[in-house]
């Protein structure tokens, strides 16, 4: 499969998004083959966002998961950890938000009490940010490509439903959901 740096006309950003996440993630196997599968998602759902941000979704799909590699983790909590390295490195603010709050990271940061953390980023509404989550949420922990029960399943197989995780993804479902419909409508919409 041809990743997003390969691919003819991809952009100096989106190759150094690409080359970033490869340098830290590709040691975490799994983790970097769903990473790269929810670039190529987020590629196929740029017709769901304004011209102007398709760029940034694809980008914030390469780093969403950026907080998982070891070297990073500040919280415990791998949206806030990405964000956190991300604001250091001194990428945008909206960029950074978008990593802080992907896939409805609202419900987790409450389950572990860090919730003021999460709160240095403002949680944005609308198109790039319902792409984002759409991407990664119909993107198995392998990169396999399912529909949101599929990945809600599995998420709560690989984490008990009592566990922090399981929890928040109970509770994060419906904002879940809206998301991936919003997105979809507006995909359909753009063809």
């Amino acid at each position: 499969m041809e990743s997003g740096a390969e691919a003819v006309g991809a952009s100096p950003a989106r190759r150094a998004a690409e080359t970033l996440a490869r340098d830290l993630l590709a040691p975490l196997g799994n983790r970097y083959r769903h990473t790269t599968q929810v670039a190529a998602r987020a590629e196929e759902l740029t017709l769901a966002v304004p011209e102007a941000d398709r760029e940034l979704l694809v980008v914030a799909a390469w780093w969403h998961d950026l907080g998982y590699a070891p070297d990073l983790v500040q919280t415990g909590f791998h949206p806030i950890d990405g964000a956190l390295y991300l604001t250091a490195k001194g990428h945008s603010p909206r960029l950074c938000a978008l990593i802080a709050h992907h896939s409805a990271a609202t419900f987790e940061a409450a389950e572990r009490g860090l919730e003021a953390e999460l709160a240095e980023w403002p949680r944005e509404e609308g198109p790039v940010p319902d792409a984002l989550w759409t991407a990664d949420m119909t993107t198995g922990p392998r990169g396999e490509r399912f529909d949101y029960a599929e990945r809600l399943s599995e998420i709560l197989a690989r984490y008990a439903e009592d566990s922090i995780v399981g929890r928040a993804m109970s509770r994060a479902q419906p904002s879940i959901q809206a998301a991936i419909d919003r997105t979809s409508f507006r995909l359909a919409a753009a063809n």
